[in-house]
């Protein structure tokens, strides 16, 4: 569609009118006798139309000049149609346990006990699925932690390589500290909104790197972590006056909630297949999608065809003014 930004300059169309029309000669007075001269006498008939004829060409130039012109300095310029922009979104790295004790069965999914993993799976694939606009990516971790996906805005890749994580395969143990460590190394360059979300059901028993340094190095290049617990709560016998006390299996909660803490995130527990939903339900609305899409038209300024048109106008003009001149 075209369109003109200043249109309110061909208010000026008729300037050149009121140029003429306030700049005419006064009235003169000819002598009532002349002189005549050998050249009056060759065909005035024919003088007086080219003449006529040359005027009538030179203000026809004129007044498309001045269009020509005028439409230039009005800016034209063409809009395409509406593109809609991808929503800028988060960058968020998953990072989930696949240790040994990932495979006790003591959560129930449709009516079944499953595994620990199995109840994640099903659940953060079902995050992964809501977050659009947001690029995801994918650690796991047992012993060491490697990268599984990067961030991609292919959620179902994601959630395909997610669904086909074994336990076991990265090693039986628990390197907390190492996953967030790769997990900063794939977010410190990045712009915007960066969040990592550690899922596991132990305390730190590997890696090179302690969790809470690795969680500090977090908060120096905002990366902000939210950490889950999962694991059922367990009753044990304590010594405390001979009652019972209640723990959650061998989850280190301190350090989770302090790794959380100092990043600006937060730490849940998520004792059964409900709760660990509705923690993800609760991450979802702390760091909602940005709802409002952008849209861009594309814009082509026109300007330089009428500029163009006046220039070659003008031009014509003064040729035929010299040419005139000449005869």
């Amino acid at each position: 569609m075209l369109e003109f930004e200043w249109p309110w300059l061909f208010a000026a169309l008729p300037l050149p009118l009121l140029v003429r029309w306030l700049a005419r000669p006064a009235a003169t007075h000819q002598a009532a006798l002349e002189v005549p001269f050998i050249d009056d006498f060759n065909d005035p008939e024919h003088q007086h139309t080219f003449e006529s004829t040359s005027h009538v060409f030179l203000m026809i130039l004129a007044a498309l000049a001045w269009l020509a012109l005028l439409g230039a300095a009005a800016r034209p310029t063409w809009f395409g149609d509406p593109i809609e922009l991808p929503v800028k979104g988060r960058d968020i790295m998953m990072a989930v346990d696949l240790s040994g004790s990932m495979q006790q069965e003591d959560f129930i999914l449709g009516n079944r006990r499953v595994d620990r993993l199995t109840a994640t799976k099903a659940v953060a694939g079902e995050f992964i699925k809501q977050r659009a606009g947001d690029r995801v990516g994918l650690i796991l971790f047992g012993t060491q932690a490697y990268l599984q996906t990067p961030l991609t805005f292919d959620r179902q890749t994601v959630t395909t390589l997610l669904y086909e994580a074994l336990i076991n395969i990265a090693g039986e143990k628990t390197a907390i500290g190492d996953a967030i460590g790769l997990a900063i190394k794939r977010l410190r360059n990045k712009e915007g909104d960066r969040l990592l979300i550690l899922l596991t059901d132990g305390a730190n028993t590997a890696g090179e790197i302690a969790p809470v340094k690795a969680a500090e190095l977090a908060a120096q290049v905002g990366l902000k972590i939210y950490t889950i617990g999962i694991g059922p709560d367990k009753r044990s016998a304590g010594a405390f006056f001979g009652m019972l006390r209640g723990t959650r299996s061998d989850i280190d909660e301190k350090t989770l909630a302090l790794i959380a803490k100092k990043t600006g995130g937060r730490y849940f527990h998520a004792s059964n297949t409900k709760e660990l939903s509705r923690v993800y339900e609760l991450i979802d609305s702390m760091e909602p999608i940005e709802s409002d899409a952008r849209v861009y038209r594309p814009r082509q300024a026109l300007f330089y065809w009428p500029l163009g048109a006046g220039l070659i106008l003008v031009t014509l003009i003064l040729m035929s003014l010299s040419y005139r001149d000449r005869i």
